[in-house]
């Protein structure tokens, strides 16, 4: 990994990886929806789809057609705390690349007609999101768990606030958060040392400064939101606070999550899905933030089951508490993680991933070495530390269903 700035101090993390014939080139912007207001909630996520509309020297169809000519792809995303657009192409198509997204990036028209055809696709996009109970129930356990912080924002944003924004308005964004300091470049596949200077004619003259913004770390609410709809199941999700990004337990928390939802072997799997065949689909996860984090159980099942669902995952939540990990899980959990993290590096796309949000989130980059001494060195009293921390307060709880009868009077607090 080679780590370095352009001369107006652009960051660009690089991996060098000849033994394959493809790049993968990534733009990332350290701002989502948790940089946003409640007034414009939604804009990073209207920029990233307008950035493909048009630029000063390609149409949208342009773009798109500049990349089937050339067999890659391109692509974008918006999380909650950073944009990321990428593109993966066979390595001597990496200055078309580069040189299309890097109009995009930087003189993206925002033309009216195409602002409004856009705020329609995105609308669709909300309306599709809302018909799918299993997914919005996970930002309703946002919400119950950090109430009015910008981190419960939903990524989509609401149609009234989309149909709200200007061109001028993305513009004004962009120009406070799409900035020198909070942008990096990521490149991994098959480079040579010719890309700096590709770097440096596509983004030596990217100045701006905006301005510096600071953060609130939010406070863990552990509330209770339900979402009447006509389901045949009860969507649920109950979430407990988790790790930051930087905490150093964060791999402990990782290997936990695997033991009780993060798979077919989990606690979680086998007591609710295959003992008892009260739901098909069961599992937990982990979120990490630049200063939080949450853990979440999610399961849909039948509303007759909702409370026997719920009590049990209480029940192996109390046990997990009570007894802790058994030395078998703690072993298997290693592997695990060990197993899945080498495997995630064997495309240059994951690759590209992890440069970028290591430097944008982190801005240090461990080596696996590192990483698999780091997963080695988890103790059981790392475990049982962030059991103690995760059940101090009443988790939070949202269901999307028929009916809150399962959720009336449930107790919880994990003892």
């Amino acid at each position: 990994m080679i780590k370095t700035q352009l001369k107006n101090g652009l960051r660009v993390v690089l991996e060098k990886i000849p033994t394959c014939r493809s790049v993968s080139f990534g733009i990332w912007v350290k701002t989502g929806s948790r940089n946003e207001q409640a007034s414009n909630n939604g804009i990073s996520h209207f920029i990233e789809h307008m950035l493909f509309k048009g630029s000063e020297r390609y149409s949208a169809q342009d773009i798109a057609e500049s990349f089937d000519a050339i067999g890659g792809y391109v692509n974008a995303f918006t999380s909650k705390e950073y944009t990321c657009y990428y593109a993966k192409v066979l390595d001597e198509h990496l200055p078309i690349a580069m040189d299309v997204l890097a109009d995009m990036f930087f003189t993206s028209r925002f033309d009216q007609d195409d602002l409004e055809k856009e705020k329609n696709v995105i609308i669709e996009e909300i309306a599709m999101y809302e018909d799918t109970p299993d997914d919005t129930v996970h930002d309703d356990v946002s919400r119950a768990a950090y109430g009015d912080h910008p981190l419960a924002y939903s990524i989509l944003g609401t149609e009234e606030r989309l149909q709200a924004m200007s061109a001028s308005d993305l513009r004004r964004y962009m120009g406070e958060h799409y900035t020198v300091a909070d942008t990096v470049i990521s490149i991994a596949g098959n480079i040579d040392d010719g890309v700096i200077d590709l770097l440096e004619k596509h983004f030596g003259h990217f100045q701006s400064e905006g301005n510096k913004h600071s953060l609130k770390a939010p406070v863990f609410q552990g509330e209770v939101l339900f979402r009447e709809k006509k389901t045949e199941q009860n969507h649920i999700c109950i979430s407990f606070p988790g790790c930051s990004i930087s905490d150093p337990r964060l791999y402990a928390m990782i290997l936990l999550n695997n033991v009780v939802g993060g798979g077919m072997s989990s606690r979680l799997f086998q007591e609710i899905r295959e003992k008892r065949g009260l739901a098909y689909s069961v599992f937990s996860y982990h979120s990490s933030y630049a200063d939080s984090g949450l853990f979440t159980v999610y399961a849909g099942t039948a509303p007759k089951q909702s409370k026997e669902v719920l009590d049990l995952t209480i029940e192996v939540m109390e046990n997990l508490k009570a007894k802790g990990l058994t030395e078998s899980e703690l072993h298997k959990g290693k592997e695990q993680l060990k197993g899945s993290l080498i495997l995630s590096l064997e495309s240059t796309s994951s690759r590209m991933n992890r440069l970028g949000k290591n430097e944008l989130m982190l801005c240090r980059h461990y080596t696996l070495d590192e990483v698999i001494a780091r997963i080695e060195a988890v103790s059981m009293e790392d475990v049982d530390f962030l059991l103690n921390r995760m059940f101090e307060s009443p988790f939070a709880l949202a269901m999307v269903g028929g009916s809150d009868q399962a959720i009336g009077g449930l107790k919880r607090t994990i003892n």
